[in-house]
């Protein structure tokens, strides 16, 4: 059975729908950058080892990911699953976990990296947003693609609107994200291209606004 290492800095929801999910993986441990982060009760509730490396006590990003690197390390995990963390990982340490470490995005990539996704599609006027589940690059938010869910924008919609309806998505995409890859229905390939195996995709148009 593969086994997986979870990194979180906050509350821990996409953690939560990853456990909940029963996936067909070892959660080997749940690691945070951040003491207080909720998401740590969660898992110790769920049995699961944690561990915490303040950034706050290294100097650079560079000696904080080679700590957090030691610490992963110690758990053996085959994937490194990116659950909110919040710190942009030096290219060294992307490098060192190359086709095994992945993260879930509030926007559909490459549109929208970084923060504020929903404020920022909100003031673009765009119809149609989502999140998106990628392997980590050392491009920010621009690893190759594993799954995104898509979502039509609603004239009521507010910020905080839009990032609850997405963040609900993001709870169904990222456990189908980590089943794939558990169970070797997904790889990566030379090329850097997410190659799935044996799946048929389904074909249909979203609409938004609807056509009349």
């Amino acid at each position: 059975m593969k086994s997986i290492v979870i990194l979180i800095s906050g509350r821990g929801s996409n953690m939560l729908a990853l456990l909940e999910a029963k996936l067909p993986c070892r959660v080997a441990a749940v690691i945070s950058n951040r003491a207080n982060a909720g998401g740590l009760g969660i898992a110790k509730a769920h049995g699961i080892p944690t561990a915490v490396i303040e950034h706050r006590d290294y100097a650079d990003r560079e000696s904080f990911d080679a700590a957090l690197a030691r610490t992963i390390d110690t758990f053996d995990p085959d994937y490194v699953v990116l659950a909110g963390f919040m710190r942009i990982l030096t290219a060294g340490f992307v490098s060192r976990y190359h086709g095994r470490l992945v993260n879930i995005h509030p926007s559909l990539l490459p549109a929208y990296s970084g923060l504020n996704t929903h404020a920022r599609a909100l003031h673009d006027g765009v119809k149609i947003h989502g999140c998106t589940v990628h392997f980590v690059s050392s491009d920010l938010d621009h690893g190759p693609i594993i799954i995104q869910a898509a979502l039509p924008v609603l004239p009521e919609d507010t910020e905080q609107t839009l990032a609850a309806r997405v963040l609900h998505e993001e709870h169904h995409i990222y456990p189908q994200a980590i089943r794939w890859l558990c169970t070797g229905k997904i790889e990566l390939n030379e090329p850097g291209q997410v190659v799935f195996r044996g799946s048929k995709q389904s074909s249909f148009t979203l609409f938004s606004p609807a056509l009349e």
